[in-house]
C-alpha cells in the first residue's frame, strides 16, 4: 500500500492508518500489508506539526493494492502528481482521500459521480470546485466496488481503514481490530463531523449546546441574541450567562466569529466575489463586511483574497489541461 503525504499533512491521520494495519498483520496469519510512504519527490515531507517523515519518490509505479493520499489543503497545481493518480487508476489501484486527499483525487477527475468526504472546513470550496462529487460531511466514505475511499483527517482515517479491512476480510476482523485499538466502536460513516462541535463548546449545558447549533445553522440570516434565547428556552440575561461562563464571551461576539470563519473559509476555497461571500454570512453590505473582517483577522478580504488567488489560477489551469 502506497501513503502519498503532501506537506501539513496530519500525523495523527498516518499514525492511526499505521496502527490499523500493524493491528491486521498481528491479526492474520495470510494477510500481511506493508505500507510505503511517498511524496512525489522523495525525501523528507514536514507534517501540519512540523514533524518530519522520510519518503521514497513515487516513481512511475503503479503496482499498489490501494494508495492513500493525505493531505491538509486541497488540490495545488501538480500535473505529474494528478497524471500519475490516473494512471494508478488505470492499473486497477483502489485510491483514498485523508484529510483533503479526495481533492486531489477530485482534481485528476477520479471522484465524478461518486460521493466524498473531506475536512469539513474546505467542504463549501470544495463543492463549487468540483459540483460532479457528492461531498459530503461524514466521517469517511466506501464506494460500492470498495475501490474509491475518503475520510476527514485526524481519528476518522482509523475509522475508514478500520472499515476497509472488515469490507476485505469480513466483520469479524472488524471486531477484532476495534478490540484491539481498544476503541468502543466504529463510528458511522455519516456521523458528521461538526455534530460533536457544539457538544464539546457547549459541555455541560444542554442550553448553550443548541444556542450554538441554532447559530451555526443560521449563518446567512443572523438571528438576534433575544431570538435565540427564546428559542432554546431561556431568557436573554441567562443565556448571556452561559456564554461568559463556559466560553467566556457574549452571544452576539461569538455569532459574528462563526460568520467571520465561514466567510474567512469561503474567501480561501471558493470563487464567489467578495460582496456575495459577505451578504452569504449575514453582513448587510461590502463596507460592514470588510471592516467586521479587518477588525476580526487584522486584514481585509481583499488582502485575504489575494493569498489565494495565484494557487486558485494555477489549480483551474491545471485542471483544464487535465480535462
Amino acid at each position: 500500500m502506497g501513503l502519498l503525504l503532501l506537506p501539513g499533512f496530519s500525523t495523527l491521520a498516518l499514525g492511526g492508518m499505521l496502527d490499523v494495519l500493524a493491528a491486521a498483520n498481528a491479526l492474520q496469519d495470510g494477510a500481511v500489508y506493508r505500507a510505503d510512504c511517498l511524496s512525489p519527490a522523495g525525501g523528507e515531507v514536514a507534517s501540519g506539526s512540523g514533524a518530519r517523515t522520510l519518503t521514497n519518490s513515487m516513481g512511475a509505479g503503479t503496482d499498489w493494492l490501494a494508495l492513500f493520499v493525505i493531505a491538509a489543503e486541497p488540490a495545488q497545481p501538480d500535473l505529474a502528481l494528478l497524471h500519475w493518480l490516473r494512471r494508478c487508476a488505470e492499473a486497477g489501484t483502489a485510491l483514498g482521500g485523508i484529510g483533503t486527499g479526495a481533492a486531489w483525487l477530485a482534481a485528476a477527475g477520479l471522484l465524478d459521480g461518486q460521493r466524498a468526504c473531506a475536512d469539513w472546513p474546505w467542504l463549501d470550496g470544495l463543492a463549487e470546485d468540483h459540483p460532479g462529487v457528492a461531498w459530503a460531511n461524514g466521517l469517511w466514505d466506501i464506494n460500492t466496488a470498495g475501490d474509491r475511499l475518503s475520510s476527514a483527517g485526524g481519528l476518522a482515517s482509523v475509522d475508514l481503514c478500520c472499515a476497509w479491512l472488515a469490507q476485505r476480510h469480513g466483520e469479524r476482523l472488524g471486531q477484532e481490530l476495534i478490540q484491539a485499538l481498544s476503541l468502543r466502536a466504529l463510528r458511522p460513516r455519516d456521523e458528521r463531523q461538526r455534530a460533536g462541535y457544539s457538544e464539546r463548546r457547549g459541555a455541560g449545558s444542554p442550553k448553550l449546546a443548541e444556542a450554538l447549533t441554532l447559530m451555526e445553522a443560521n449563518l446567512a440570516e443572523p438571528l438576534p441574541t433575544d431570538e435565540v434565547a427564546r428559542l432554546v428556552g431561556v431568557s436573554r440575561r441567562q443565556l448571556e450567562r452561559l456564554f461568559k461562563q463556559h466560553l467566556d464571551t457574549l452571544p452576539s461576539r461569538h455569532y459574528l466569529a462563526l460568520r467571520l470563519g465561514r466567510a474567512q473559509r469561503l474567501l480561501q476555497q471558493s470563487s464567489q466575489s467578495i460582496l456575495q461571500i459577505g451578504l452569504s454570512c449575514g453582513f448587510a453590505s461590502g463596507p460592514h463586511f470588510s471592516n467586521a473582517y479587518k477588525t476580526h483577522f487584522g486584514r481585509t478580504p481583499r488582502d485575504e483574497r489575494s493569498q489565494r488567488a495565484q494557487a486558485w489560477r494555477g489549480v483551474t489551469h491545471s485542471q483544464g489541461e487535465l480535462s
